[in-house]
């Protein structure tokens, strides 16, 4: 990759500084896109956005920033589009600092800002370069995530239709799905979530073979079907519900005919349960049979103790003698059964016969 080294001053930045909330941010005459696509909206808040200027003023150096040059010689900002945007936006106009905007500067104070000289590099290469770059330099301010440096890639027309979507500001995906998914849309985390349901997390692989689609509608339709299949299936929300995997759980259940009447029963008394100490797990449980989910709690050391002095230290299966730490606890009736984690059903085994109980 070709590095080079130039001084640009914000006057030169600020030229032609547009804003157009769907197409993105430019400048620098119109040749800089300071948002690209694949970039997030503008997160500083204004404490940052406020410290950034006042290091300009103070005549302090910022960190150096990243272009990448295009063939056709316009730029795309690699590493610093907040800065960027935090400079051009006080010169715009867009807002004051302790009740100053530019405009009420004396003269010499806007055009020490205006001749500010900005470090940067302009780096040139292909994807695969840009992407190595962009997570060298990731390594301060506001950090990207595994999802924005995949946009950075993947970027083209089922990008900017999956964004449209899944990673704006009270988008119809975080509209929909908000109360089941964890994350911020316009840090990416809600198309990413929709990317490892549809794609079983291969998201690199789904995001290059649909990459030059003309909408992401296929992403789109998957994802409000699980989130419309998850409220069908388990109609009484819970806080709990948040965060759960559900799209493997669409994909092995969602063309099954379940009863959910019975489905809330079992969830409602499994929530009640003190020995489930995964809650969230609940919803997999009820589906899969799979006791893993619920973290069932484990009997204490001191229980341990209390039925290893009542065995006379001798495993309940084969009789033999073992020290403590080479014994397990077992629920003499299993908590499938009813058995509850309580010293009166605490039993210990030794390794091997746990192990055989627990395979048959």
């Amino acid at each position: 990759m070709n590095i080079e080294l130039h001084e640009i001053t914000i006057r030169e930045v600020a030229e032609g500084y547009i804003d157009n909330a769907e197409e993105g941010v430019v400048g620098y005459g119109g040749r800089l896109n300071i948002r690209p696509k694949y970039q997030r909206e503008f997160v500083y808040d204004v404490k940052k956005r406020d410290a950034v200027l006042e290091t300009i003023r103070k005549g302090f150096p910022l960190n150096v920033m990243y272009w990448v040059k295009n063939p056709d010689g316009t730029f795309e900002v690699l590493d610093g589009q907040q800065r960027t945007i935090s400079f051009c936006q006080y010169v715009k106009g867009d807002f004051s600092i302790d009740n100053r905007a530019f405009h009420n500067l004396t003269n010499t104070e806007r055009e020490q800002i205006l001749d500010y000289r900005l470090m940067v590099y302009f780096c040139e290469g292909n994807d695969k370069e840009k992407l190595d770059w962009f997570r060298v330099v990731n390594i301060s301010g506001e950090r990207l995530y595994d999802q924005e440096l995949r946009n950075a890639v993947y970027t083209g027309p089922w990008l900017t239709h999956a964004k449209s979507i899944f990673s704006k500001s009270n988008c119809a995906a975080y509209l929909l799905a908000k109360d089941y998914v964890t994350g911020s849309p316009i840090r990416q985390d809600i198309l990413e979530t929709a990317l490892a349901w549809k794609n079983k997390g291969e998201i690199e692989a789904y995001m290059s073979e649909h990459q030059h689609d003309p909408n992401a509608n296929e992403l789109w339709m998957y994802f409000k079907g699980a989130i419309d299949w998850v409220k069908l299936t388990f109609p009484k929300y819970r806080r709990e519900m948040k965060g759960v995997h559900w799209g493997e759980l669409y994909d092995n259940f969602g063309g099954k005919t379940l009863d959910t009447a019975e489905l809330e029963r079992e969830v409602a008394s499994l929530m009640e349960d003190d020995d489930v100490t995964n809650k969230k797990g609940i919803y997999s449980y009820v589906l899969t049979r799979c006791e893993r989910h619920l973290n069932i709690r484990a009997f204490t050391i001191s229980q341990k103790r209390e039925a290893y002095e009542r065995q006379k230290g001798l495993c309940k299966k084969c009789k033999k003698e073992y020290e403590l730490d080479g014994m397990e606890a077992d629920h003499i009736t299993p908590w499938s059964e009813g058995g509850a984690t309580i010293p009166a059903n605490c039993q210990l085994l030794c390794r091997d016969c746990n192990r055989r109980k627990s395979d048959k």
